[in-house]
C-alpha cells in the first residue's frame, strides 16, 4: 500500500501518527509525509527564514530515520488558507503519493493550520480523482480512505480505531527527537519537552487496549466508505 501522512508543521506527524507510519514501513508499505508550512514561526530568537530552513532539514532527518519520502509544500507557518494554490498543491500531493490511505488533522485540533490542513486534504480527496481538476499531475484512480489523527492534548477526541505502537515507540521518539529546534522551542514557550508530551499521550491511548503505547485514529465518514480495519498496519509484537 502508499501511505501519506499530511501534517501542518513539522513534528506534527512524529507526535500524532509515527509509530503507525513505522508499523507500515515494517510491513513492506510505501510511507510519504507531507508537511504544509514551513515551520518558520516556532522560533523565539531566530528569523522566519533561518527557522524555516532549520526546520526543513530537520524534517529530513526524521523522514531518513523512517525511510519515508518526504513532500515538503512550504508555506508560510500560521498564515495557511483554503485557497486555490494551496489546494492545488495539496491535490498534487495526494497525487504524488497515490495513497491508499490519509492520515490529517482532526476538524477541532487546536491550531488553525492544523484545521485548515486537514479539511484541505479531505476536500481533496475526491477532486485528486478527476482527470479534469488540472494539476501539475494526472488525476489517480482510487479514492484513498482518510484517517484524522489525535490532538496532542487528547482533548474531545473519541478513538474508533487504536494501534499498538508498543514494539515502535523508539523509533517515534527518535523521529521527534530529530526535530531538536522545536523542542527547544516547546521548553521555552510551554515549559514541556515534547518527548514527555508524546509518550503521556501514546501511555494515556494505550489504556483502553491494555497495551504500554498507542495511536488513535477516528475514519472519514463520508462515501465512498471503506474498511478501516482492513488498511490499518497489522501490529508487530
Amino acid at each position: 500500500m502508499n501511505v501519506l501522512a499530511i501534517g501542518a508543521h513539522p513534528d506534527d506527524i512524529e507526535i500524532l501518527c509515527a509509530g503507525t507510519l513505522a508499523l507500515y514501513k515494517q510491513q513492506g508499505h510505501n510511507v510519504f509525509m507531507a508537511v504544509a508550512t514551513d515551520g518558520g514561526a516556532g522560533s523565539p530568537t531566530l528569523s522566519r527564514s533561518e527557522t524555516a530552513e532549520i526546520r526543513r532539514r530537520e524534517q529530513e532527518k526524521s523522514c531518513a530515520i523512517l525511510g519515508a519520502e518526504l513532500i515538503w509544500m512550504g508555506f508560510e507557518d500560521e498564515w495557511l488558507f483554503d485557497d486555490r494554490p494551496t489546494r492545488t498543491r495539496f491535490l498534487d500531493a495526494i497525487r504524488q503519493a497515490d495513497p491508499d490511505v490519509i492520515f490529517v488533522h482532526s476538524p477541532n485540533d487546536y491550531l488553525s493550520d492544523h484545521r485548515i490542513s486537514g479539511q484541505i486534504a479531505v476536500d481533496c480527496r475526491i477532486p485528486a480523482t478527476i482527470r479534469l481538476v488540472e494539476t501539475s499531475l494526472g488525476e489517480i484512480t482510487r479514492v484513498p480512505h482518510i484517517f484524522f489523527m489525535d490532538n496532542v492534548s487528547g482533548l474531545d477526541f473519541e478513538p474508533e480505531h487504536y494501534v499498538d505502537i508498543s514494539s515502535v515507540i523508539e523509533t517515534k521518539e527518535e523521529m521527534l527527537k530529530a526535530h531538536d529546534s522545536q523542542n527547544n522551542w516547546t521548553r521555552e514557550i510551554f515549559d514541556e519537552d515534547l518527548s514527555a508530551l508524546m509518550k503521556r499521550l501514546s501511555s494515556f491511548r494505550g489504556l483502553p487496549i491494555g497495551s504500554h503505547y498507542a495511536e488513535g485514529f477516528r475514519s472519514l465518514r463520508t462515501y465512498p466508505l471503506n474498511d478501516p480495519m482492513a488498511l490499518l498496519p497489522k501490529n508487530v509484537k
